[in-house]
Formats: structure tokens, C-alpha cells, sequence
């Protein structure tokens, strides 16, 4: 069965090879486990039950949060050619009824459903009558009261599955998940030992900040106007403040839409549809807006303020760069976002165990924003990934000036809480150590502690800040609740001691950050023109016809032929089949505009073009009359390009004989090379090329052309890297 996955997965979706992860958890699924998988947002979770639902028999069953997500991917999978549908309440009743039919009559190979659709009598009968393989559960923390999005609904989709007349197996899909929350979901749903699968939750192309500018305003102004042409969204903690971002950046002239649960529905699907069609380039939302939105462009995510817990912010900064693309996620933190935060968490409506769990989640929200660490490597750890190499792009990383000792001053804020022996919090520990005259500080006697006054050269705030930075560093703690206590950690103990140096970079500034995007190919540009009139045509978001990543493929390798047009990774046949003369078309066009040959050699009166002109004439004796007609009309092209390479023919003089580009010859060699013919590789890429690319594949554990193309020297091209892959793989 493997082996038919991996076929519906170039075929369908045109990728050669499964992302990390998902060729064990397709494999586990054929097994007929139930599977718990935890996979950043971006590493492809949906692929993991949609390919098994083209191979297993019956209807696989993906029960899935928002209305949104389903109606994007059921359209994506529908352009693939994949038989499916959803079940929600944006149906009208004879379409409702519609579906009902085609899924008794076993149409879909997919059939996505809001979770409370489970509660309807009538709706779990038609299960009961249909063959389910799988049942896909999607944002899977939902079920779980340690999740940061909790919904009581998921938690009854145990009971409601133990009713089907054949259990299926189960699979559970989530992008952010701490051990915690995964055995809680594991519980909830009723599992049976599942296989759990936790991929890494790096995301390499993401570029993580965290920055305190000194406005806000200014700083967004000037990164949002940077990137007119990008896609991104602002998440903001208030309603009042999406809708004084949102008014800030039209006044800017700044196309731009807002979204937040006080907005009716019509107001609400209207910024969504707005903001996937590409109309609004940048949304100002709420944490209500996103987890429904497949939009794989997003190029970056800012937060204008903190948020209360990792989860939230690692699902919310993922959805940049779904598509793989680099992207920025920049959290713009001030220490009112603190308070701001702790204000919430009173406000709820959870009970007192949910505050605390809220309380301690929020700390290692504040120690997020104020560490010095590697911000891909705390947030992975977090999650309880180890051992994860410094990302060398997040701000942190980027982040040169100077470190300051620092161990003095260290030692003062140490033995000040360590006198105060965890019964007060971080501001009080600071009118400590500032020597404040505060009623409730000599009520309590503090003034009489020897570190009282030892860094009153500072002020309040200054020590507040290098408190929290202590903490962010893991030398004392905070306690849970909505007071919490700062105590020491045994990492304080060192210092304390004198074995060990505090070291802090001296920079507090604003650290550079890249921009990323849309500054590529002059064919990119090119080509986003007619992907953005071809989805108007079809009424759809542009994302949906190509992905910036496999339109920036196209650019850089400007294919002749549907041949050369399918080895782009994300176009399958469905894709070639439906925008392959279109896009080669563009193709062609963007080429006469530049005044870029189609045949790679033509008459210039170079001694190159010379040279092969006459190997051309003298060998074209050899191919004339009869046996010219049985290459060209009896055999498949590439096996006539094929013979003659073999014949002892330059590929350039085939490509001039052939009257075809030198990349479509190319192409042949290649394909015969796929099917088992012997080639001349020495003959085709210099064998110590040949080496080179072999050897940064193997380095980089990637037969990926885009990253190979970069890690490698200028002069290798796309074909060469093709080429030494497929030698790699025959040999």
C-alpha cells in the first residue's frame, strides 16, 4: 500500500518524496493503528489522511473545527481530481441532502464534518451505513482541558465513535501539543495504543524575533510598507486595539481588513474571503482569526503584543510560510503586555486550576520574550523536542553586540529573593533592592534585609527588567496564580558561589531583521500577474491555482514542455493537465518579452555555437532519408534523443539537429535514465560536479532542488542537480 501512496503522492500532488514524518505515519495507518501525530503547522498533517483515504476502501471521515478550513481544502483537493465534500451549516438544505446521497452511495474518498455534527441522531445512522477506514480528527488539542484553544465539543467524540457499528482506527492530528496535552488528548478520545509520532517543530523557514521598539506604530508602519506585494497578518490581545490597528494602516493608504468577535458574520466570512483572494493583503485580527484559514502565502506574522502562552503564539506565528517559503514572525513585546495578559487570565470564566495552568503558561510566555537563547530552540524544547541546533536566523541568533559581565549585579537580585524566601514577587523584590519607602515594604520589615537599597542607583523599571531576565534565563522561577512568587532555581546556586559568570549582551536596541518574499525572479512577478487574472476567472484564491513556492520553481527553471513542467515539485497531473499549456504559454511569452531563444543554441557567431553547428551538419548524414523518418515519427521522442547521445552525439547538437531547446534533450536523457537505460553520466555533469552535488545531498539529508540549488555554487544548474539525484537513486 505504500507503494500506491507514493504514487497518489506525485501523481495527485506532484511531490517525489514524503516530508518528514509522514511516510511512518501513512505506513502506521495501513497497519490499522490509531495514531496520535504532532506536527508543526506547515509540515503537511493533512497529507498524512488524505493519501490513505485515495488507498483504503470507503470513506475516511475528517472531523475538523472550522467552516473555513473545510471548504478550502475539499476546494483544493476537488482541483487534484480527489472525490470529496463537507458537511456544515453553510450548506442550504438540498445541498445538505446532496451529500447525504453521494456518501451513501460511497462517491467520496473524503468526507470533512464539524464535530457537533456527531450529535445529530439522523447524521450518526448514515454513518452506521457507510464503510469509514479512518476517522481524521484535525486540531486535536481542542479535546484537551491543557490545550490553549479547549472546546467541550471534541471532548465527546469518544462516545459518539464507540456508537458506529465497526470502530475504525483513529488518527489525531495537532500542530502544538506539550507531553502534557498529548496524553490528555490520548485520554480523552480513547486511543487505543496509539503510535505517537512527534516531528520536529523547527521551522527552519521561519524567521522568529522578538523586539521592544520604541513605537509601535512607527515600526509597523515601516515593516508593513516594505512588503506592499506580501501577505501578512497582525494579531492584537483586544478588539479595541484590532480596530485601532486596522484604522492606523488605512490611513496609510495600507489595504487592509480586520477581524474580531465583535464583527457580525457577514462582516467576519467577508475580511476572510477578502484576505484569501489576496483583495486585503493584510488582516488585523484577534486571536479568533486564523485556524481555519489554509492560506499557504502568509509571508509574515506580527503580534502587537504578547501573548498569554506559547501555544497560542507558535500556532498563530506558524501560519507563515505554510508553503515553505522563508517568512518573518516578530512579536512586539512591552512589559504592559504582562499586565494586559494577567488581566485576562482573571477576567475568564475557568476555574481556579485553569487560572493557575493559564498563570504558569503566561511565565514561559514572559521568558520567551526576555531570553537571550535561540527563540527555535526554546520554543522546540517547550514542546519537548531536545537537542535542537541554534536556528542562526532568529533575532536572538542574529543578535552581535557584546555580551557584559554582569555576575555583581546577579549576585544582588539572587541573594535578595533568596532572603525573601519566595514569599513575594518580582515587584516587590525590586522596591528591595531600589530601596523604596512603599507602606507594605516596611510593614513587612524588608527594609531591614542587607540587600535592601543595593542597586538604587537604578531604577524601578531597570530592575524589574533584569529580574525577569534572571527568570527567562532560568536562574529563579515564578510561581502560578494571580500573584505569583519568584524564588531561586538551582541554577542560582553557582553564582552565588562564584564558579559561575553572568554574561548579557550589552544591545537592548531594535536587531535587524530580514525582509523576505517577493524579490525572486522577474518570472515570478511575471507569472503572479496571470496567476491572480486566472483566479479571478475561476473565482478563487490565487493560492489555490499555484503556491508562491511552486510558481518561484517555475520561474527558476522556465520549463518548455509538460514534461519539464511536472518535475516541478506541487504540480501532478491534475495541475499539468489543467494550467500546463497555460503556464507554458506564460512561459514562452516571458521569454520573446526578454528576448530569451527558446532553442538553447542558435547562430550567434561564436566558436561554441559554430563548433556545434558543424558537429550538427556532419552528423545529420548519419540520421538522413529513411532512418531520419523511424527517429522521428516510429520512436517516443526521448528514446530518439536517447539513441543518438548514445550514438555519440553532444547534447547541444541533438538539441540543434532535433530542432528542440537544449533543456528538452536534457529531459529525454533524463527520463530514459528513469526508465533503465544506461547513461554516460561523466558525459552529462562533469564527474567532479557530479561529486559535489552528491555529496551536499547526502550532507544535507535533501533531494530537494530549491535548497540544493542554493547550498551549491552558482554555475550549477537545476538540470545537473537533476541529474546527479537520479544517478544517486539507480545506482
Amino acid at each position: 500500500m505504500l507503494a500506491q501512496a507514493q504514487h497518489y503522492l506525485k501523481q495527485v500532488y506532484g511531490f517525489s518524496s514524503f516530508r518528514t514524518g509522514q511516510e511512518q505515519i501513512i505506513q502506521a495507518v495501513f497497519d490499522g493503528n490509531d495514531i496520535l501525530a504532532i506536527l508543526p503547522t506547515g509540515a503537511g498533517k493533512s497529507i498524512c489522511y488524505q493519501i490513505p483515504a485515495l488507498v483504503l476502501q470507503g470513506t475516511v471521515i475528517v472531523i475538523s473545527p472550522l467552516i473555513s478550513l473545510m471548504k478550502d481544502q475539499v476546494d483544493a483537493l476537488r482541483r487534484l481530481g480527489v472525490s470529496c465534500a463537507y458537511l456544515n451549516s453553510s450548506l442550504l438544505a438540498s445541498e445538505y441532502r446532496e451529500v447525504i446521497s453521494n456518501a451513501l452511495s460511497g462517491e467520496y474518498d473524503l468526507l470533512y464534518i464539524a464535530p457537533e455534527r456527531l450529535d445529530t441522531p439522523v447524521f450518526q445512522q448514515m454513518l452506521g451505513q457507510i464503510p469509514i477506514p479512518l476517522i481524521a480528527i484535525d486540531e486535536a488539542h481542542c479535546v484537551s482541558q491543557w490545550g490553549h484553544d479547549f472546546r467541550p465539543s471534541y471532548r465527546q467524540l469518544a462516545e459518539h465513535i464507540a456508537k458506529l457499528p465497526s470502530r475504525p482506527r483513529i488518527a489525531a492530528f495537532t500542530a502544538t501539543a506539550t507531553p502534557e496535552a498529548a496524553e490528555d488528548i490520548a485520554a480523552v478520545l480513547k486511543l487505543d495504543h496509539p503510535e505517537v509520532f512527534v516531528t520536529g517543530f523547527a521551522r527552519p523557514n521561519l524567521q522568529l524575533s522578538v523586539v521592544s521598539p520604541a513605537s509601535k506604530e512607527q515600526f509597523v508602519k515601516k515593516f508593513v510598507q516594505e512588503r506592499k506585494e506580501q501577505s501578512g497578518i497582525i494579531y492584537t490581545a483586544t478588539r479595541k486595539e484590532t480596530d485601532e490597528v486596522h484604522k492606523f494602516l488605512l490611513d496609510l493608504g495600507i489595504q487592509t481588513g480586520k477581524y474580531h468577535g465583535g464583527l457580525n458574520d457577514r462582516e467576519r466570512e467577508e475580511a476572510q474571503e477578502k484576505f484569501r483572494f489576496g483583495t486585503w493583503p493584510v488582516m488585523v485580527a484577534t486571536n479568533a482569526f486564523g485556524m481555519g484559514i489554509d492560506k499557504p502565502d502568509v509571508r509574515y506574522v506580527l503580534h502587537w503584543q504578547m501573548p498569554g502562552d506559547i501555544e497560542s503564539y507558535y500556532q498563530e506565528a506558524g501560519r507563515a510560510g505554510r508553503d515553505g517559503e522563508d517568512s518573518s514572525c516578530i512579536l512586539l513585546f512591552s512589559a504592559s503586555d504582562i499586565r494586559i495578559q494577567r488581566f485576562l487570565i482573571e477576567q475568564s470564566q475557568g476555574l481556579q486550576d485553569y487560572k493557575e495552568n493559564a498563570s504558569e503558561k503566561l511565565n514561559t510566555m514572559i521568558n520567551y520574550c526576555r531570553t537571550e537563547r535561540c527563540l527555535q530552540q526554546f520554543t522546540a524544547e517547550y514542546f519537548g523536542e531536545k537537542q535542537v541546533e541554534s536556528c542562526g536566523k532568529c533575532s536572538n541568533c542574529l543578535d552581535q553586540s557584546k555580551s557584559v559581565d554582569r555576575t555583581e549585579e546577579a549576585r544582588m537580585a539572587l541573594s535578595c529573593v533568596g532572603r525573601m524566601r519566595g514569599r513575594f514577587g518580582v515587584t516587590m523584590v525590586s522596591k528591595v533592592l531600589k530601596g523604596s519607602k512603599d507602606k507594605k515594604l516596611l510593614q513587612f520589615r524588608l527594609h531591614e534585609l542587607s540587600t535592601y537599597g543595593l542597586m538604587k542607583n537604578l531604577t524601578e523599571k531597570s530592575i524589574t527588567d533584569w529580574l525577569y531576565w534572571l527568570i527567562a534565563e532560568g536562574y529563579m522561577t515564578l510561581s502560578s496564580g494571580q500573584y505569583p512568587l519568584v524564588s531561586l532555581t538551582n541554577d542560582a546556586l553557582p553564582v552565588l558561589n562564584g564558579s559561575k559568570q553572568v554574561l548579557q549582551r550589552s544591545s537592548s536596541a531594535v536587531r535587524q531583521l530580514t525582509v523576505s518574499g517577493n524579490e525572486n525572479l522577474p518570472a515570478f512577478e511575471w507569472l503572479r500577474v496571470w496567476r491572480k487574472q486566472q483566479a479571478e476567472e475561476e473565482q478563487v484564491p490565487p493560492f489555490i491555482v499555484f503556491s508562491d513556492a511552486v510558481l518561484k520553481e517555475i520561474a527558476a527553471t522556465l520549463p518548455l514542455h509538460k514534461g519539464e513542467l511536472l518535475q516541478v515539485k506541487g504540480i501532478g497531473s491534475a495541475k499539468a493537465e489543467k494550467y500546463g499549456e497555460a503556464i507554458l504559454a506564460q512561459v514562452q511569452q516571458f521569454r520573446a518579452h526578454h528576448n530569451m531563444p527558446n532553442r538553447a543554441f542558435e547562430a550567434s557567431g561564436n566558436k561554441e555555437t559554430t563548433a556545434v553547428g558543424e558537429q550538427a551538419k556532419h552528423i545529420a548524414a548519419k540520421f538522413d532519408g529513411d532512418n531520419k523518418q523511424e527517429i522521428n515519427q516510429e520512436q517516443p521522442s526521448y528514446i530518439a534523443s536517447y539513441s543518438m547521445f548514445q550514438d555519440g552525439v553532444a547534447v547541444e547538437a541533438i538539441a540543434e539537429l532535433r530542432g528542440l531547446a537544449q533543456g528538452t534533450v536534457e529531459s529525454h536523457l533524463l527520463r530514459a535514465a528513469e526508465e533503465g537505460y544506461a547513461v554516460d553520466w561523466d558525459r552529462l555533469v562533469d564527474i567532479e560536479l557530479l561529486s559535489l552535488i552528491t555529496a551536499t545531498a547526502v550532507q544535507l539529508e535533501t533531494n530537494k532542488l530549491k535548497e540544493l540549488k542554493e547550498a551549491l555554487p552558482e554555475e550549477i544548474s537545476y538540470f545537473m542537480i537533476r541529474a546527479a539525484l537520479l544517478k544517486l537513486s539507480v545506482q
